[in-house]
């Protein structure tokens, strides 16, 4: 008796720095080529992964969502402990779920939220130096870079965050929430919008800091951007620093503990004092 075919998503984990990024390619190892070879692995036929989001070259992600088809028998939520076993250390399903035939990890997602790190104190740390940017040159002002991001926000032409190489045919983008905060000694930026444009997030960081460093007020910030000046964005972030922190759907078939804030944020000094008296309590 045949199987009927079955769709699973799953909400992944993953370190980006020795990969070449998420999607397949002819060389090069890509956390998408790696997680179908386990899924062929396990079926016996090569299978196609869906993902929620393309991140580039060495970009992490907290909670990735994929999905794929199948006619076997094998539960949903086995999929999460089968597929670990056969992955990368640097790679980890934290669920796996049954979902329709008519969703879609990618089509039926309406935003998607990036988280950046970077790290201000002067002296290094081998701890966080995988996963932020180590930018102890000047002193940066979370103040005026929040100030900067606030006319991001809506639907928004941003030619000048879109690097060249991408297929898509225009640069509009709805960024539905951009905040910038500190938690000493760590600056964060986080965005959210409907979809992002090819290098987009660490065109954006690296004309952020230059606010953060006094050298570009907010206002010429904006209208950087809003002029389409791509010739004026110099450098991009580092890889490293960038997280794709979640994805949203109307309604999200994973539990919220699986997906929602799955990249911890670190604790120094005060910070980690202060929540450790708290425990105490």
């Amino acid at each position: 008796m045949e199987i009927s075919k079955q769709r699973v998503a799953l909400v992944i984990q993953y370190l980006g720095t020795r990969f070449h990024g998420w999607q397949r390619q002819a060389q090069g190892e890509t956390v998408q080529s790696a997680l179908e070879t386990a899924l062929a692995n396990v079926l016996e036929h090569p299978v196609t992964l869906h993902g929620a989001g393309r991140t580039d070259a060495g970009v992490h992600a907290a909670a990735q969502v994929a999905h794929f088809d199948h006619h076997s028998p094998i539960p949903a939520h086995s999929w999460a402990p089968m597929l670990n076993s056969r992955l990368p250390s640097e790679i980890l399903i934290l669920g796996s779920v049954s979902v329709s035939l008519t969703w879609h990890a990618r089509f039926s997602a309406i935003w998607r939220r990036y988280r950046y790190t970077i790290y201000t104190a002067k002296a290094p740390n081998l701890f966080v130096q995988g996963v932020s940017w180590h930018y102890y040159y000047a002193p940066l002002r979370e103040d005026l870079m929040q100030a900067a991001l606030i006319p991001l926000q809506g639907k928004q032409h941003l030619a000048a965050f879109h690097r060249a190489g991408s297929s898509r045919s225009h640069s509009w983008v709805d960024v539905q929430e951009a905040v910038c905060y500190r938690r000493e000694p760590f600056v964060y930026i986080e965005i959210q919008a409907d979809g992002f444009l090819y290098g987009m997030v660490r065109l954006l960081v690296g004309m952020l800091v230059e606010v953060g460093m006094g050298k570009r007020s907010p206002e010429n910030f904006t209208q950087l951007w809003v002029d389409q000046r791509r010739e004026l964005v110099k450098y991009s972030a580092p890889a490293k620093g960038l997280c794709l922190l979640r994805v949203g759907y109307p309604e999200c078939p994973f539990p919220r503990q699986l997906w929602f804030d799955t990249q911890p944020t670190f604790l120094f000094g005060d910070e980690k004092n202060q929540s450790m008296r708290m425990t105490e309590k």
